[in-house]
């Protein structure tokens, strides 16, 4: 195989369709379904879907087949098909749903408008990540091109991934023995610690989310009237969260959100750190004089990927300062985002963290917790020898630099069904979300030229495993 013919055909294919294509992806605000219950009704997920299988079916790959496939009151699943000449199956996986708009956005920059600034593309989505569908195909594209034998290549796109994949368990039940048993799964939804080699996650944590609610009084009082008779509902949230974090340290109290951190992955977080340094915590758009939780790099990092974390990421009944009266306020609510360790139950923590919020609620005031998903994370089985090796070389290939291992700080529920369901198969789990990439938060970026790289990458493992299957 000639690579520089094949990182040729790459960019070619990235700067000739999609490049473009990712713009008018990034314009359409199809939100995932926890965010938009009218999805269905508006039509974005629809336009979204049908722009990439577009797409999908123009690539010269033949004998491909690409199919959108729909369940009453589901979001779709975007299934392309590529006959292989080896035997198995090789999976890759990305979804095409986006997070909500947020605030913060820089001047001339936003969630559904493109910008092209500094070899970044600007806008929700892109990174995060509707360009699997396109780098995966690219990278398929480019060794077929070259008449690499490879096995059957799978690549599932689902449109529920940022609502916990609640969809996608009726999918795989529909899909049956079509999915084969993947000895390889390729993911490109993952973080990367910098631009300048390839990051393997290793793990992933669990998400338990839910609604705490607070109701104290009927209706708001005169702060001159009521305030010494009545407590606020604000101060019982704070008790509330008191239990199960603390709030000088951040540590998570509850027993049932611990785990044991394997040796092999604190060495791994320790590795990744002499790499890193201070990009750790310098990759993060800190406030003027604000500073990490530690100094120590390896810690932030055993902190994000291995053990649970408490956000509260929104809340209601809180006007805004200019209509702020002085008034008692009746109700408080928040939204919770519990990150959970990787080998954590999360159906039993989301029971904990239900049990120490609702007990014994202080002055019997109204409390409540609906609970949202409870997710598990997952731990990556060892890696196959010829694995690793490819995924290294890949690396020193494209960029000239070693791959590192590490855990991610995020959730990809579908790895864990995976994992369940083939224990055998290998996993090679990467992305682009870099530092100040900022997925979910405003200002999000695909890093294009990396983002090409990349998918090189993708190219050199896959020609590596389908060498190991005509050995």
């Amino acid at each position: 195989m000639d690579q520089k013919r094949l990182t040729g055909s790459i960019e070619k294919t990235w700067n000739d369709s999609i490049i473009e294509r990712l713009i008018a992806y990034v314009r359409i605000p199809n939100k995932s379904p926890q965010f938009d219950p009218n999805w269905e009704r508006n039509g974005h997920m629809e336009a979204a879907v049908k722009l990439m299988a577009d797409w999908c079916r123009a690539q010269p790959l033949p004998g491909s087949r690409v199919e959108v496939r729909r369940l009453p009151g589901r979001t779709p699943l975007l299934l392309v098909d590529v006959p292989g000449e080896l035997p198995g199956t090789v999976l890759l996986y990305g979804h095409l749903d986006k997070q909500p708009e947020f605030t913060g956005w820089l001047p001339g920059l936003g969630p559904w408008e493109p910008v092209i600034r500094d070899g970044r593309l600007y806008g929700r989505g892109a990174a995060d990540d509707g360009y699997a569908v396109f780098s995966s195909l690219t990278a398929i594209a480019a060794l077929k091109e070259q008449r690499v034998r490879l096995p059957r290549c799978l690549v599932l796109i689902e449109a529920c991934e940022e609502s916990g994949s609640g969809d996608l368990p009726a999918h795989l039940a529909t899909l049956g023995s079509a999915l084969g048993e993947p000895a390889l799964v390729v993911c490109l939804d993952a973080e990367c610690g910098n631009y300048e080699q390839v990051w393997c996650t290793t793990s992933l944590r669990g998400l338990v989310d839910g609604t705490l609610r607070v109701r104290v009084l009927k209706e708001g009082v005169h702060s001159g009237m009521a305030t010494g008779i009545a407590p606020t509902p604000f101060r019982i949230l704070e008790q509330l969260l008191a239990r199960i974090e603390n709030p000088v340290t951040g540590d998570v109290l509850l027993d049932e959100l611990q785990c044991a951190i394997p040796k092999d992955r604190r060495a791994q977080a320790a590795a990744a750190a002499r790499t890193l340094g201070g990009s750790v915590a310098g990759k993060l758009p800190w406030a003027s004089t604000a500073q990490p939780i530690s100094n120590d790099p390896t810690e932030l990092i055993i902190n994000s990927t291995w053990r649970a974390t408490v956000a509260v990421t929104g809340a209601e009944g809180l006007p805004p300062l200019g209509s702020a009266g002085n008034v008692l306020l009746p109700e408080v609510a928040v939204k919770l985002s519990l990150r959970v360790p990787p080998s954590c139950d999360a159906a039993r923590a989301a029971a904990a963290v239900r049990e120490a919020l609702l007990r014994d609620p202080p002055y019997g005031a109204q409390v409540s917790f609906e609970e949202g998903s409870a997710t598990g994370g997952w731990n990556a089985p060892a890696f196959a020898p010829w694995l690793e090796e490819a995924i290294n070389r890949a690396s020193r290939a494209v960029y000239e630099r070693d791959a590192v291992h590490i855990g991610c700080g995020g959730t990809i529920p579908f790895m864990g069904m995976l994992g369940e369901r083939f224990p055998r198969t290998q996993f090679f789990i990467t992305g682009v979300l870099g530092p100040h990439a900022n997925a979910h938060g405003p200002n999000e970026f695909l890093a294009l030229e990396y983002a090409k790289q990349l998918t090189a990458c993708v190219s050199l493992v896959l020609a590596d495993h389908a060498q190991i299957l005509s050995s």
